[in-house]
């Protein structure tokens, strides 16, 4: 058991681990919560989310990576220890296990490096990297090995990568810094700006699971109660919205992100586009789960668009799965690098 190979799905909002023959094996969120007086890690993942906005000055809890890539180091090494430490029994056996690593197609080649330093940091024997929409293609069980277009599109915390892949590759691509964590931001600028409430970031994302919609029914309305600061008296108040509002508030991000698929279409090669028009467009992360989402983009593209199954593992499975076929992604160009922790070597 101790060789057996390991994928991440390092995302901005979650961090995912799937193991071979189990599975996803954990999802808990990419936060930690640090002690400022003594530089102390006082919890990690879904305990460190619980204490956001709930914390007294000198403990906060900070996310150690942005737009899907590593905004600090040293966090994100701990981050990932810890983890790895909760799903792997001998953990001081961790050098005979490889581990293939997702990052978004737009990452530069510094960003990069810092994830495999990352991971040959914790203990890989190999460390591999893997663009995030080649991941979330393969985890959706889209066969890419044909000479047949494929249109992916993953809404993650940080990102959006749009991709269309054929023959084993990426064709063309286009990463937007931009993802759930923008619709996020929007709702607590459109509530402050609109109803003179300060709102935290829980509560943001709450709104964003219950009553966040493309297309907002104009006959059943959904409501929801929210509560915060007021910012004229400073008191306490609370509200009821509507996904009309809401959808006023992240219409901006949501045509960005059609914008970008759009984009992606124009540049498609013409015998790729026809492909595309038959197999329809895969929605996949979190964001994909966004109501109402798939029925936009089919109206603005005009081609019919589904959520993957499983969207938010898509990546996760992908990369585990990745490993199984490390010679074919090596002939095709999708495999991005490698790290070797006896040589000290990257790429």
């Amino acid at each position: 058991m101790w060789g057996m190979d390991i994928g991440i799905d390092l995302g901005t909002a979650n961090v995912l681990v799937f193991m071979k023959n189990n599975g996803v094996v954990l999802r808990e969120p990419s936060v930690v919560a640090v002690d400022l007086n003594t530089d102390r890690i006082l919890a990690v993942g879904d305990e460190a989310k619980n204490m956001l906005g709930r914390t007294p000055g000198n403990v906060v809890a900070i996310r150690p990576l942005k737009d899907g890539v590593i905004a600090d180091y040293t966090m994100t090494e701990a981050m990932l220890r810890h983890f790895l430490k909760k799903v792997i029994k001998g953990f001081g056996r961790m050098l005979r296990r490889r581990a293939m690593i997702c990052v978004p197609s737009g990452a530069t080649d510094v960003e990069r490096r810092a994830v495999l330093e990352a991971a040959v940091e914790i203990g890989t024997k190999e460390a591999f990297l893997i663009e995030e929409p080649m991941a979330a293609a393969i985890g959706a069980n889209l066969d890419i090995s044909e000479p047949r277009g494929n249109l992916i599109v993953d809404i993650g915390g940080g990102t959006t990568d749009v991709a269309v892949l054929s023959y084993g590759g990426i064709v063309v691509a286009e990463s937007l810094r931009l993802g759930g964590d923008r619709f996020d931001e929007n709702i607590t600028r459109f509530i402050r700006k609109e109803f003179n409430l300060a709102i935290g970031e829980q509560t943001a994302e709450a709104i964003k699971i219950n009553v966040a919609n493309c297309a907002p029914s104009p006959r059943q309305e959904q409501t929801m109660i929210i509560k915060g600061r007021d910012l004229v008296h400073g008191l306490p108040r609370q509200i009821e919205i509507t996904d009309r509002i809401v959808a006023k508030a992240i219409e901006e991000t949501v045509n960005m992100i059609i914008e970008g698929i759009r984009q992606v279409l124009e540049r498609t090669p013409p015998e790729l586009s026809a492909d595309i028009i038959d197999r329809g467009i895969t929605l996949s992360g979190g964001g994909a789960l966004l109501k109402g989402l798939p029925e936009l983009v089919t109206k603005k593209t005009q081609i019919p668009a589904y959520v993957a199954d499983m969207p938010l593992e898509c990546v996760a499975i992908g990369t585990g799965k990745a490993l199984d076929d490390l010679d074919k992604l090596r002939s095709s160009g999708s495999l991005i690098g490698a790290s070797r922790r006896r040589e000290r070597k990257v790429w």
